[in-house]
């Protein structure tokens, strides 16, 4: 007779389950939370009085004038939105985007309507000239067809400091030349516009997903294309180095854009500097989620939360969203 089989009792020790049993345990314990006042919302401000006209690529954007901006930006301040970032749409442009610097452009004019009604209101504004020039590039084009760094940092720095003078409280270069952020700090303090910060557009990749906001601005280049400034799409490491040079020159925000492609760089960004770091969720981007939803292939508010809880788990302290209202509104529901 054979001896007695002892009986082994299996045990699991850890079970990862028991947190994610309820909802409020899920709740008590999610590592990543986001939340509106993380948000900044993308708008687009045109010349004229009562003027609200949907994009077409970005269902549910529009382009504003200054007193419908306004109403806009309240309606998201009552949400918890406390940022916006202004682009200005011109009704003229020239080969140098010298317009950018009118101190009676639809930018500047936004930026004033908006800190009068809103003062608690940060508000951010684009510099470049890509929106403003009749080629559709982000710089001073020379004789062969080649973007112009240090001309254009010339142009730049009017932009910003015409932005400050209306009541910026932040200004962003987009433009991706070599030194700008230097160029702007040095004459925003000049100027005496210490407390007028920079977030800069570090980590900018030429890419597929600014289709959108091309159409919104009408900026898309008339020849060529944007790859001799922008950064290539296959390159890791020099994100890195673009973001420490920013930080170096003045950079108050580090941002990465686009945001959905790019959670890596946003991740190695946020452990490698101590700056707040933003992250730009793309026209692109926001249109394929849209696009989506109207068709019945997702859920838009579950795809939308996800989204944007992806990129802050990936790091980003700040999130650039045309999602930011709706966003938000879910949020609190």
């Amino acid at each position: 007779m054979e001896p007695e089989q002892k009986k082994e009792t299996f045990r699991l020790v850890q079970r990862p389950r028991r947190l994610r049993r309820t909802p409020a345990l899920r709740e008590l314990v999610k590592e990543t939370r986001i939340h509106p006042g993380q948000f900044i919302y993308p708008l687009f401000v045109v010349a004229g009085i009562d003027r609200r006209k949907e994009i077409e690529a970005l269902p549910g954007q529009y382009h504003l004038s200054p007193d419908r901006l306004v109403e806009e930006a309240e309606q998201a301040w009552q949400e918890g939105i406390r940022a916006v970032l202004l682009f200005g749409v011109p009704e003229r442009k020239d080969e140098s985007g010298l317009e950018a610097a009118n101190p009676e452009g639809p930018a500047q004019q936004g930026v004033r309507a908006l800190k009068s009604a809103l003062p608690e209101l940060v508000v951010m504004t684009d510099v470049c000239l890509c929106g403003y020039t009749t080629h559709g590039h982000c710089g001073v084009v020379g004789e062969g067809g080649e973007i112009l760094n240090d001309p254009t940092l010339e142009i730049l720095t009017k932009i910003a400091l015409s932005h400050a003078e209306a009541g910026a409280d932040l200004v962003g270069p987009s433009d991706m030349m070599d030194g700008r952020v230097a160029a702007i700090r040095c004459a925003l303090d000049e100027a005496g516009f210490y407390d007028t910060g920079i977030m800069a557009y570090s980590a900018k990749y030429a890419s597929a997903f600014y289709g959108p906001f091309r159409e919104a601005v009408d900026s898309a280049p008339q020849f060529g294309d944007r790859r001799s400034y922008q950064m290539a799409a296959e390159d890791r490491r020099e994100a890195l180095r673009e973001a420490r040079q920013d930080a170096e020159e003045g950079a108050d925000i580090i941002m990465v854009k686009p945001a959905l492609a790019y959670l890596d760089v946003i991740s190695d960004v946020r452990a490698a500097l101590d700056r707040p770091v933003a992250a730009y969720n793309v026209s692109g981007e926001y249109a394929m989620v849209k696009a989506a939803a109207a068709r019945g292939w997702v859920d838009e508010r579950a795809t939308t939360l996800e989204v944007l809880t992806s990129i802050a788990r990936a790091g980003a302290d700040l999130i650039i969203t045309y999602h930011a209202r709706e966003a938000a509104r879910w949020l609190k529901e």
